[in-house]
């Protein structure tokens, strides 16, 4: 079984893996007063799994190719049972998330002529994907359905918190900005 990351001493964790948790402590627990350690870990978490972009796309179509919008995710998660489909709409909650967190300008520019994402809206869509993966128990029943129904209760919040992240990351190296508020 996988180690979860935030169960490995500090020293175990990689560079990347500390400086995302480190970042998002600081913007969610410091800036947004957001005291839900389980949450703020999750979040760091889901940014460390997108960093690998095959991680993006792991949801695949019947003939194997990757779903890339998520109106292709929510087909998949319509034709899978039990734990597969609490993974496809929990998917789709971080993937909603992801992007309209991190890169909200990206969402603006997809057109409807050119991908059935221009109809979706990533908010509703991934506050109803993370609600409906809440629902489905089973197997080792991580991360748990209480979190996952705060996700989709604080999608906004959590998204918010995401873009302050980026532009705290943006902002530079000097590092002082992070120490003082």
């Amino acid at each position: 079984m996988k180690q979860d990351s935030n169960e490995r001493s500090p020293q175990e964790r990689s560079t990347i893996e500390r400086f995302l948790a480190g970042l998002n402590e600081c913007i969610f627990l410091s800036k947004l007063g957001v005291a839900d350690v389980q949450l703020v870990d999750y979040l760091s978490e889901l940014m460390l799994r997108f960093v690998r972009t095959e991680a993006l796309h792991r949801v695949r179509k019947p003939n194997g190719t990757p779903a890339t919008e998520v109106f292709q995710m929510v087909v998949e998660a319509d034709r899978r049972v039990g734990l597969a489909r609490r993974e496809v709409h929990r998917h789709i909650g971080d993937f909603t998330l992801f992007w309209s967190g991190m890169y909200p300008e990206s969402l603006r520019r997809i057109k409807p002529d050119q991908s059935r994402d221009g109809f979706v809206d990533y908010c509703k869509q991934g506050k109803r994907a993370y609600q409906i993966a809440a629902q489905i128990e089973g197997g080792d029943d991580r991360p748990s359905s209480d979190l996952l129904m705060r996700l989709s209760e604080q999608f906004e919040l959590c998204a918010y918190g995401l873009r302050e992240v980026r532009r705290e990351w943006e902002e530079g190296d000097s590092g002082n900005h992070l120490l003082v508020s």
